[in-house]
């Protein structure tokens, strides 16, 4: 179900078709060095890639008569080798799968898949990066309050949340270009990883024109903590996709509205209520990263295999690894169009800076009491106290309640400070000063 929802390039790279294009890869490879070994005759290599070139030239019809034999024989890899020999149609084809073992073609061909999926990936998440670089410059100096706990805390900028979203995203790229290098390895050592039955030359041969490294050393299968990290390294950007995802329904809520999900002309938002825009796309996005998290934690219990391998890995990794890849490819494309479409309400982040009443310059009044002499206590109690006077003044109904005005009206405050001082360090300008440097460490 979830890979109906991926880009077409996606979902081609984990359809039998493909896979079994690269099994046939493989073996053709397998066979060339082979011949350079002095194991395989020319001659038969040339009618083996002849079958092989019929099975290229119709792989849908090739997955369909292996799936069609695997019913009888139980074993897929038979399955695909059965299926090219009878393209083959001589005794050259005793050479095809030549001293292989399932794993050989399968594994390596795995390796090649998560390879083609990663490239995907990277290119989403710069495409996203791009996306959200453009909605950070625009919004640069745009001020709002930023939180903690979810209560104002200092004031920031749309642009610099807008930067951090871009920030994190430049490692998300890093993790699944790390990555990528990490799952990029092959191996074609046989059935326990000995190599007894092929010369490694015919492994590195093999590997090296797919793309990839052969393992330093393996059992039947490559080692699975290869697969878990390229898993965790999805999950984890699926978590970086959920922390924005989150962010934006927050700055949607009716007592908030800084921000919105774009609404589409004839978009209906409750079955119930015709009033309602609700951050769907947001909630689908945080849902959905649950089971990229739930897909990560069956690779890590994927690692521990019995001895030089079972199959009880297998079976999992049919399942959780197209559809994390085809999935994470939607969420990244899903999360490029919401930030794109974003609306944002600058006059709404304005109110909502005034609603905790300046009472965001605390601690620059605090550190500026430390300058003139007090200790860290003393100023800390002096600044609370009005601070506390400018909220009861607020819950008393007095509508000018502010807190520099409070400052200004307590002598043990104004003591310290020239005409103005206090005015010019309780203000926006004052916390932005430092803006455009960190737009520009960031390359924006």
């Amino acid at each position: 179900m979830i890979q109906r929802y991926s880009r077409p390039e996606m979902r081609a790279i984990w359809t039998d078709e493909n896979k079994l294009k690269i099994w046939l890869q493989i073996e053709l490879l397998a066979g060339e060095a082979l011949v350079a070994e002095g194991i395989v005759p020319k001659n038969d290599f040339a009618k083996m890639k002849a079958g092989a070139d019929l099975c290229f030239a119709d792989t849908k019809a090739l997955a369909e008569r292996a799936k069609e034999l695997e019913k009888t024989l139980n074993h897929d890899v038979i399955g695909f080798t059965t299926a090219v020999t009878e393209k083959i149609n001589d005794q050259a084809s005793r050479w095809l799968h030549f001293g292989l073992t399932s794993s050989d073609i399968v594994d390596t061909a795995f390796a090649v898949q998560m390879v083609q999926s990663a490239d995907i990936l990277i290119e989403d998440v710069l495409a996203l990066q791009k996306v959200i670089g453009k909605k950070a410059r625009e919004h640069e100096q745009t001020p709002m309050i930023g939180r903690s706990h979810g209560i104002h805390a200092e004031p920031t900028t749309f642009g610099l949340k807008m930067a951090l979203m871009y920030d994190e995203f430049g490692r998300a790229v890093e993790r699944l270009i790390n990555v990528r290098k990490v799952v990029a390895v092959g191996k074609i050592s046989g059935a326990v990883g000995t190599s007894a039955h092929l010369s490694p030359r015919v492994e590195a041969y093999v590997c090296k024109k797919l793309g990839l490294r052969p393992a330093p050393i393996a059992t039947q299968v490559v080692q699975r903590d290869i697969h878990a990290e390229y898993m965790t390294a999805i999950a984890l950007v699926g978590a970086s996709i959920e922390r924005w995802a989150t962010e934006f329904r927050h700055l949607q809520r009716t007592e908030v509205l800084e921000a919105e999900e774009f609404f589409a002309k004839g978009q209906k938002g409750s079955s119930a209520m015709p009033h309602k825009r609700n951050p769907i796309t947001g909630e689908r996005l945080t849902g959905l990263a649950r089971v990229l998290r739930g897909n990560a934690l069956a690779a890590l219990e994927n690692v521990a295999l019995w001895h030089e391998r079972d199959i009880s890995h297998s079976s999992v990794e049919r399942i959780i690894f197209p559809d994390s890849c085809t999935l994470l490819d939607y969420m990244l494309v899903l999360l490029k169009k919401l930030t794109e479409g974003l609306i944002v309400y600058p006059e709404n982040m304005k109110r909502n800076l005034g609603l905790s009443l300046g009472m965001w310059n605390s601690q620059t009044v605090l550190l500026a009491l430390i300058r003139k002499g007090l200790t860290r206590e003393q100023a800390y109690d002096l600044v609370q106290r009005n601070a506390m006077q400018t909220w009861q003044s607020k819950h008393a109904g007095q509508a000018d309640a502010d807190f520099l005005k409070q400052l200004q009206s307590d002598p043990d405050v104004k003591k310290h400070f020239a005409a103005g001082e206090l005015e010019k360090l309780c203000s926006l300008d004052f916390h932005f000063k430092n803006v455009k440097a960190r737009f520009k460490k960031l390359g924006l």
